[in-house]
């Protein structure tokens, strides 16, 4: 694989985080984005209004992606970047047989110690102890509807195409698990879980679709070995979030260390 050397203002990395979008005042939907570059750096781009951008800048997980950015003055984390959203695109995909390896290197086993290098975003190898999905209350999910049908309601945001439709996803899906520092617990933001959860619900129905859930994210992944990416808060800097989950063969990563 050859990635693109990294240069001040412009940067070639591969996509491992997309969560779930969020609402906001300031910038409209975003969604929370991460990449990781050819020397293990991260990468945080925002604003990612996703829904707006055009086909071809559409990227999902393990795309090469390029973009020019500056740092940005209301975030002081040292990996955002704040970016020109239209040079964004996508440049290709990192090989399946090549991601284990290229992941390797940035996997770590404490947050604290993350934390103390000053650094917001990381890739975790934990010990997942619990998996359980709960129902968000009807006002949690009122209110997020509100936010994107005032969203849509706007004309014209951001100069760009109309939204989307987009619904809430009714349920949070949390993880207990161990890492150097003890037992930590977090819900996870995820893009693909939640979209992974409406698709099954329109194939199998509802009830089916969280037994498979529970399966897959509870069960085989931890079975066969998981990552947590992981991101602080913007505004509480010692509070993680799980960004994203991805397999991770536990055999394989055994080898490369």
């Amino acid at each position: 694989m050859s990635l693109a050397i990294s240069q001040p203002g412009k940067t070639e990395a591969v996509i491992i985080i997309k969560a779930a979008p969020q609402v906001g005042t300031r910038s409209g939907e975003t969604v929370c984005c991460a990449a990781i570059d050819i020397y293990g750096k991260w990468h945080r781009l925002y604003p990612v209004s996703f829904r707006h951008l055009d086909d071809g800048q559409k990227f999902g997980r393990w795309d090469r992606v390029e973009f020019r950015w500056r740092t940005p003055k209301d975030d002081p984390r040292i990996e955002s970047r704040r970016i020109d959203q239209h040079s964004l695109k996508i440049i290709g995909q990192i090989k399946e047989s090549e991601r284990s390896g290229f992941l390797a290197k940035s996997i770590v086993t404490s947050l604290e110690n993350e934390r103390k290098q000053g650094r917001s975003l990381a890739l975790l190898k934990a010990h997942i102890t619990d998996f359980r999905i709960e129902p968000k209350t009807d006002s949690d999910i009122l209110e997020q509807k509100a936010k994107f049908d005032s969203l849509r309601a706007q004309p014209d945001l951001l100069n760009t195409k109309p939204l989307i439709p987009y619904s809430p996803c009714p349920y949070k899906f949390k993880y207990r698990y161990r890492t150097d520092d003890g037992i930590r617990e977090g819900t996870c933001q995820d893009w693909e879980i939640e979209a992974t959860f409406f698709k099954w619900s329109k194939q199998y129905g509802e009830n089916a679709a969280l037994e498979m859930m529970k399966q897959r994210f509870g069960e085989e992944y931890p079975r066969k070995g998981m990552l947590l990416a992981m991101g602080t808060h913007s505004q509480y800097p010692d509070t993680w979030l799980i960004n994203g989950i991805i397999r991770f063969d536990d055999t394989r990563q055994l080898s490369l260390f």
